[in-house]
């Protein structure tokens, strides 16, 4: 058996164009050259890499065992609940015809899913949230559009015509900007906005900060920039810090003021604050910890919704709940409407998805299906 040669960071950096291409997954190297036009993605895409892309590696090389132990342990937290909950399944069944179609928030939808607000898509593939739309209305479901998307949201929506959508929302520190921009998704015919409320100050995300920020990147709805600083380039970071951190529920009746349609509290992670919701006159709630990026050791969602269940089962007649975290498979979606979720939300696997664009998106969503029934 031949030796393995270790290649330094600069070496595979200079392997970065259409003739010439190299990938690092797992630590080794691949030679992505002739596989590059082939690509549903579009070879464009795999030829012409972020500048980041460099940095990104060498950086990484840098990472020593210390820093990996601080690498938030608990985003795969979310995921193994799931796997530690089973089904009782009930025999003698008519299975013959089987309907996967609801509605979510009025909206008349294929399946019990959208896609949860996931930003700077571009990161991904070049189409972007634009790729995310397209694959959603082919399929007929939902995306909720982030207000650090890498598109503004006319050029979401535009991207996919006569087709619905719903809208997260950061408040900014500038109230007069959220209004603006309330105003805009308004008029575009969004009807309902996720208010994000579990991130007043971002998390604590070291290994984001150990990776420089490709100081190209912006967003066009929050306005704000990627940059380096002392402390590093997270962007979750860098990127959020328009965000007020003074939002409270008496804010509740300047938004109402700002917006008539629905309102959903996005970020909730207790039976207590899931209460007072339902008493605010909320139209639904996302049990959701930021997919543990925020505040490490928050409970998975799915543990938030049987505390619903034990605890106030009385709220699932006031409103909707939507469950986000962890969900890999149709058979996790179908656990979460089991104990009462209206839905589900999915960000990190569309983010997955959209490196074969809007076809890896249909794809990911047909999977989901079929592995449901």
């Amino acid at each position: 058996m031949s030796q393995l040669k270790l290649l330094s960071a600069e070496q595979i950096a200079q392997h970065n164009t259409a003739k010439d291409l190299w990938i690092v997954i797992e630590d080794q190297v691949w030679d992505m050259t002739d596989f590059a036009p082939q690509h549903p993605g579009g070879a464009a895409s795999e030829a012409s890499p972020s500048t980041a892309i460099a940095s990104i590696i060498a950086e990484l090389q840098k990472l020593s065992s210390n820093t990996l132990a601080t690498m938030l342990p608990h985003p795969t937290a979310n995921k193994k609940m799931y796997n530690r909950m089973w089904f009782r399944p009930r025999i003698l069944r008519d299975v013959k015809n089987v309907d996967t179609s609801c509605r979510i928030g009025g909206i008349q939808c294929s399946l019990p899913l959208f896609v949860a607000p996931a930003a700077m898509a571009r990161l991904v593939h070049q189409d972007g949230e634009k790729g995310i739309a397209k694959g959603c209305k082919e399929r007929n479901i939902i995306q909720c559009i982030s207000t650090n998307a890498s598109f503004s949201a006319e050029e979401i929506v535009e991207a996919a015509p006569n087709h619905p959508f719903f809208f997260q929302l950061y408040v900014n520190k500038n109230r007069k900007s959220s209004e603006a921009l309330l105003k805009r998704v308004w008029d575009l015919g969004i009807r309902t906005i996720f208010l994000t409320v579990d991130a007043p100050v971002a998390g604590k995300r070291e290994a984001d900060e150990r990776v420089k920020a490709d100081a190209t990147l912006s967003s066009p709805m929050s306005g704000e920039k990627a940059v380096n600083d002392k402390h590093g380039g997270g962007l979750g970071r860098i990127m959020g810090s328009f965000i007020d951190p003074s939002l409270n529920w008496e804010d509740l009746k300047w938004l109402r003021g700002q917006w008539k349609g629905r309102v959903v509290l996005k970020g909730v992670m207790g039976a207590k604050d899931t209460k007072r919701a339902a008493k605010e006159g909320l139209d639904g709630v996302m049990l959701s910890n930021h997919g543990g990026r925020n505040l490490d050791t928050s409970p998975p969602a799915i543990l938030v919704l049987l505390e619903l269940q034990r605890v106030c089962p009385e709220v699932f007649d006031k409103m909707e709940i939507y469950v986000d975290g962890g969900i890999r498979r149709g058979t996790d979606i179908l656990k979460a409407l089991c104990l009462g979720a209206t839905a589900v939300s999915i960000g990190r696997s569309f983010l997955y998805a959209l490196n074969y664009g809007q076809e890896g998106v249909e794809h990911l969503i047909d999977g989901k299906t079929e592995n449901a029934l």
